[in-house]
């Protein structure tokens, strides 16, 4: 049945959407700006995994370890050498999203210097005959993608609720002033932040990578899924961006029923437009007023 594959469909794609706006949130809750370059390093994950599985010829496991560990710290690079130094000057939020947008081009030339611009591949799970469901059609590797995404997604959600570590983060996305009278060390929960975010995005970049190609420009795609699936659920909402990305993911899936498949990323535009104009906050977030 078409509906049942476009379901499925929308699942996976929401599946991977929901990694990168995950990360975009807690970056986000923690920091209080948008980190546009974050589709960027999502895409340097990706390539991480490729130097260390097809050039260097590691394990894939490992090179995956290697190469999510490798994602945070550049994302914890940016944030010390550029992002922190800007904070301190008390610079705008218009800055520092200037900033961030410095950093994508920054990094998508640098991975184009360093790589070239010809696509590369993750020859990891080969190419396999789907398997039906529910007269739907999906591979191993889709399967594997979105277990390890909701795997992770469940994780993060523990990780927040149930951690002292988690609960601080919480304090400082809810309420950053009164988390600061109380103690909390706002520094420490954005380094953090920037680390776990950073983490979850090369996890999306090898998720990717293993069923499509990658490329210098891949992040570019990626940031504005994820910021549109933030934005949908509520940026500041850890819930919210998990639950607009797979309503980003099936929204975009059931409109190329009717529309053709070239339209998908005019789908997404539509609706990040549409929520930013009615409702800005999103689906889960909490209009905070000037605060915000």
């Amino acid at each position: 049945m078409i509906f049942n594959q476009l379901l499925i469909n929308g699942i996976i794609a929401g599946s991977i959407y929901a990694l990168v706006a995950s990360g975009f949130s807690l970056i986000y809750s923690a920091t209080r700006f948008v980190h546009f370059a974050h589709g960027a390093i999502a895409a340097t994950g990706a390539y991480f995994v490729y130097t260390f599985f097809s050039m260097f010829g590691l394990n894939f496991y490992l090179s995956s370890f290697l190469a999510i560990i490798c994602t945070a710290l550049v994302g914890v690079f940016f944030f010390a050498i550029i992002y922190r130094p800007l904070q301190k000057k008390k610079s705008s939020n218009a800055i520092l999203l200037i900033a961030g947008l410095g950093i994508m081009i920054l990094v998508e030339n640098l991975l184009l210097l360093m790589y070239g611009a010809d696509v590369k591949t993750l020859n990891f799970i080969e190419v396999a005959q789907g398997k039906e469901i529910f007269g739907a059609i999906i591979t191993p590797l889709q399967m594997f993608i979105v277990l390890i995404s909701v795997i992770l997604l469940v994780v993060l959600q523990l990780f927040v609720k149930k951690t002292k570590f988690g609960k601080k983060m919480l304090a400082v996305a809810d309420n950053p002033e009164l988390a600061d009278i109380t103690g909390i060390n706002a520094k420490q929960i954005q380094y953090a932040g920037f680390a776990i975010g950073s983490a979850l995005a090369g996890v999306a970049g090898i998720l990717i990578g293993l069923e499509q190609n990658i490329e210098p420009v891949m992040g570019t795609q990626l940031i504005v899924k994820g910021f549109t699936g933030a934005v949908i659920g509520g940026a500041s909402s850890l819930p919210g961006s998990i639950l607009g990305s797979y309503l980003l993911g099936l929204t975009e899936n059931f409109g190329i029923w009717w529309l053709p498949s070239g339209y998908k990323d005019a789908i997404a535009f539509v609706l990040l437009l549409i929520f930013l104009l009615v409702r800005p906050q999103g689906i889960l977030g909490i209009n905070k007023g000037v605060r915000q």
